[in-house]
């Protein structure tokens, strides 16, 4: 069972988390129900808690969007059921109705997708499906909020007379009105309503003349507002009637909340039910704002958050527009404890709320924002003492209160209890309280709790060093400008830069060298070599992010040159199966020109056809048959083969006569040799060298061994002469 004080849930700003949570309820009982929310008590009904969110998560990116689970409050509805002789109204009966639909809408659909919503289905299924009540409720109220004409026999026959007698009103009053109108009794209007009864605009002058009963008259009194006397009886029976009908409508409401108030308990459970399912579905809005998820649940004692966000601060700076840096952290059996130091506003006290508050809110059945590979186990009790706890009511300082705080530690603290504690031993002399702060840290260890402290004090530093299942953490800082850089760096303590950041904000150089002579120079001397180490931790945290980006970059360019490769293989794969296409056709070819040059020879048509048939037998019993829609997309592929084939030709042409016509211009470049006989040439459009045998004018006979040739001096080019 996990205890949380509520000084804890104040430390880690859990009433934060709750309030925006509460934002997303759409339901009264469930913005009090998620103002309530707080760690549960057993592992089954959080796991459960925890997977009905994960799934209501699921339900905003898929097709199966759970159905609306709004409701009005019927508490004090059923409250009036368990009251003996009393009887609900009619919207009463109306919410009764629509909660038991939205009810009923959700135990089918949950039934229906109980493979997506296991978790809720299985919710769901405590609460009993009826339509039971509808049906009573509707069999008496309609749609409109009007109690039906056949409720009851009663109600019948008095409707029935209800309309008879505003027939004979209404009838009366017409043949009333014409007679005074055409009397000139009336004013411009008319007739009017008062009380809910129609009567005649009745000039002053005239009231007297006008047989009725007055109702009224208008502000400045030049109308009398008459009711006349051959409506008025009717009127009267009207009255009786309609009382009556009031009479039987509430025993009607009497027979019907009789009815329903057996189902009072199955309505405080349809009532629980969807406020509960509201509550869900805020917490689901809540993890879709902060990205947040379930993590592995381990019974290893261990927490490893990877890339864990403070959701407040992930929310606020959203809003801001604003970067926030998550934290990576690891906690075991032989690595519990860690101790966090380094400057001030570098996020240590962020880092530690960080796990605290996100241990809280997974243990009250929030998803949080971490990475998919993270895991945490259940504690029983999480104690914290964070920020400056002055208690002025009973005049304590902040140290006497920090102390009263650690003797609840120390009696409460064991090895199922998670302890964080910011700025551990200030509020004392340093020596004196570091050496107290010192021992508690020894006694927390030795009971095997996991914790996260925060400090500037150098013994607790060395302390956390020495022990084997301790560890020390810093938050990294650039080493140039000392600006925090958001990071928790586990195994190394870190230097709290107190000279390096005075320097900085413009505190005398002399001032600082004073203050550096008054301290012991071991302690400066082991401050500087932490400074030193920090910086160089720094530059290797740089130097790795860089390795990280280049293996990045090389592994998408290894995956880009894969995907060329791909493609490549895909377009040899139909080049190759176009080359086979068109080799068959070619062999068809072949065959079709064997059997012509038969029927040429003998012209027996009869063996042609026998050929021509036996070969086409032989290609179709080759052929697969295919769907129209496959032979469609198939023509597709080789359509675009062809293209893409047509296209690369094309290029290679182009290509091969642009080098011609650079070869011809280079050879037009070249210097003329003036040919002699005994020398060896060749056309210039041909391959065949041979001998100048003579030259005649412009005519030249060369020999080429077997045969001579007499052609143009322009035609030939040179290709060598012999030596002597």
């Amino acid at each position: 069972m996990i205890a949380i004080t509520e000084k804890t849930r104040k430390d880690l700003e859990f009433h934060t988390v709750l309030e925006t949570i509460s934002q997303y309820c759409v339901t009264e009982l469930g913005l009090e129900k998620a103002q309530q929310i707080g760690p549960f008590s057993h592992k089954e009904p959080l796991m459960a808690a925890l997977h009905q969110t994960s799934e209501y998560v699921s339900s905003f990116s898929n097709n199966n969007a759970i159905p609306n689970h709004g409701f009005d409050t019927l508490s004090s509805d059923i409250q009036m059921l368990s009251i003996e002789d009393s009887f609900l109204e009619i919207d009463s009966f109306r919410k009764i109705a629509a909660t038991s639909e939205t009810v009923n809408t959700h135990l089918l659909f949950l039934k229906k997708f109980n493979t997506y919503y296991p978790s809720l289905h299985l919710l769901a299924s405590e609460v009993e499906f009826t339509k039971v009540i509808i049906q009573k409720i509707e069999a008496v109220i309609d749609k409109y909020g009007v109690i039906r004409d056949n409720a009851s026999p009663d109600l019948v026959n008095i409707r029935r007379n209800i309309n008879l007698v505003r027939g004979k009103v209404n009838q009366s009053f017409g043949q009333a009105l014409v007679h005074y109108q055409s009397l000139g009794y009336l004013d411009d209007i008319k007739e009017t309503v008062v009380e809910n009864r129609r009567v005649l605009a009745v000039l002053a002058m005239y009231r007297r003349k006008v047989k009725g009963s007055i109702m009224g008259s208008s502000k400045t009194g030049s109308i009398a507002y008459i009711e006349p006397e051959a409506t008025l009886k009717y009127s009267r029976e009207l009255n009786q009637y309609e009382y009556e009908e009031r009479e039987e409508i509430v025993r009607i409401l009497k027979r019907l909340t009789f009815d329903i108030r057996p189902f009072a308990a199955l309505l405080h459970q349809y009532q629980d039910y969807l406020s509960t399912i509201d509550v869900i579905h805020a917490k689901a809005r809540y993890a879709q704002l902060i990205q947040g998820i379930l993590p592995n649940i381990t019974e290893e004692k261990r927490i490893f958050l990877r890339e864990a966000y403070h959701p407040i601060l992930y929310v606020t700076n959203k809003q801001k527009n604003e970067v926030t840096y998550p934290q990576t952290l690891e906690l075991t059996q032989d690595n519990r404890i860690i101790v966090i130091s380094g400057p001030n506003a570098g996020g240590k006290t962020i880092a530690l709320k960080t796990v605290g508050l996100l241990q809280l809110m997974l243990q009250s059945g929030i998803l949080i924002p971490v990475h998919e590979r993270s895991e945490t186990l259940l504690f029983d009790r999480i104690l914290t003492d964070i920020g400056d706890n002055q208690s002025i009511e009973n005049h304590l300082s902040t140290y006497s209160y920090r102390l009263k705080n650690m003797n609840y530690f120390l009696k409460k603290c064991n090895a199922k209890t998670l302890f964080l504690i910011d700025e551990f031993g200030t509020g004392s002399d340093p020596d004196l309280g570091g050496a107290l702060a010192e021992v508690f840290l020894e006694e927390f260890y030795h009971r095997e709790a996991f914790g996260i402290i925060t400090t500037h004090y150098t013994n607790l530093k060395i302390l956390a060093n020495e022990l084997p299942c301790a560890t020390n953490a810093n938050m990294l800082f650039d080493e140039q400008s000392l600006e925090p850089l958001y990071k928790l760096h586990l195994g190394q303590a870190g230097s709290s830069f107190t000279f390096e950041v005075a320097q900085k904000n413009g505190i005398p150089y002399g001032l600082i060298n004073r203050a550096k002579k008054k301290v012991e120079g071991e302690k400066v001397r082991f401050d500087k070599t932490i400074a030193k180490l920090q910086k160089e931790r720094s530059r290797m945290e740089k130097t790795s992010e860089n390795l990280k980006e280049e293996e990045s970059k090389a592994r998408e360019e290894s995956k880009r040159l894969e995907q060329t490769n791909k493609k490549i293989q895909e377009k040899l794969e139909r080049y190759q199966e176009m080359y086979d296409a068109n080799q068959r056709l070619i062999y068809m070819g072949q065959k079709i020109d064997d059997i012509a040059e038969k029927y040429f020879s003998d012209k027996n048509k009869k063996v042609l056809i026998g050929d021509f048939l036996k070969l086409v037998e032989i290609e179709n019993s080759k052929r697969k048959k295919i769907s129209a829609k496959e032979k469609k997309e198939k023509e597709i592929v080789q359509k675009k083969v062809v293209a893409e084939l047509n296209i690369a030709v094309a290029s290679i042409r182009t290509e091969k006569k642009e080098k011609k016509i650079k070869a011809q211009q280079e050879a037009s470049v070249k210097p003329k040799i003036t040919l002699q006989v005994g020398d060896r040439v060749r056309m210039t459009d041909g391959k065949a060298v041979g001998t100048l045998d003579s030259i005649e004018k412009n005519k030249a006979t060369v020999n080429y061994g077997l045969f001579t040739s007499k052609v143009s001096l322009e035609m030939l080019e040179f290709v060598e002469r012999p030596k002597n």
